[in-house]
């Protein structure tokens, strides 16, 4: 919900948003779909810090569009109790929503929008949302990645790689074990494209790269 980048994209194409100077003086876009929400996110932020310093180990983090309450040191017999508090606040903001992730609420505004969305606006507004030459490939541990994974897959191509050390049901084609294992692949990419090895994009990853169609997440890809 708040994305930020260059007033240009390929070959001169004109990025829709909201022209800025950043600390450099240079020109960027920013892309809100949420800005209307800034002060009532200011708002439920307040309440929940106040809520969730009741319950010891629980941290509330405000991520401008989206208010997170992190549960992930409060003891398990406590979680329902924090989960009660949220519901609490949220029942007089009917515009807001409740999400889960991992070992986290998200408070977020009740618009159409999520990663799979942002994803298609990226690809869109630097003019690469027709392109056949453009790979995209997304990287995501998250419940809320699905989006983004999904998007991709109905795309003529590209990649959705979950991070994740267990089988699990997702949207992805592959995985990736664990962040380290993502720093390699990204690696084996910028090795791959120094030595200009055309039509050979995942030459060097294939030994950490595993296919998740139905084959779990020891075989790595071919």
């Amino acid at each position: 919900m708040d994305i930020m980048g260059p007033a240009e994209g390929c070959g001169g194409h004109k990025i829709q948003g909201t022209r800025v100077l950043n600390d450099e003086g240079n020109e960027i876009v920013m892309f809100q779909p949420a800005s209307e929400y800034t002060a009532v996110m200011d708002e439920i932020f307040k309440l929940l810090e106040e809520k969730a310093s009741k319950v010891n180990g629980a941290k509330v983090e405000h991520n401008k569009f989206c208010v997170s309450v992190h549960f992930r040191r409060v003891n398990e017999e406590d979680w329902l109790h924090l989960a009660e508090h949220v519901q609490q606040v949220l029942r007089s903001y009917p515009n807001l929503c409740l999400t889960q992730g991992r070992k986290v609420l998200e408070v977020r505004p009740l618009i159409l929008w999520n990663k799979g969305k942002a994803l298609d606006y990226l690809l869109k507004a630097f003019g690469f949302g027709n392109r056949s030459d453009v790979f995209p490939i997304y990287i995501g541990d998250d419940l809320t990645d699905e989006d983004a994974f999904k998007s991709v897959a109905r795309r003529k191509h590209g990649l959705a790689i979950l991070v994740s050390n267990v089988v699990k049901d997702t949207n992805a084609t592959c995985s990736l074990r664990d962040p380290s294992e993502v720093l390699e692949f990204l690696r084996s990419l910028v090795k791959w494209k120094r030595r200009c090895l055309s039509r050979h994009l995942f030459v060097g990853s294939q030994n950490i790269l595993h296919k998740r169609a139905g084959v779990g997440l020891n075989q790595p890809l071919t």
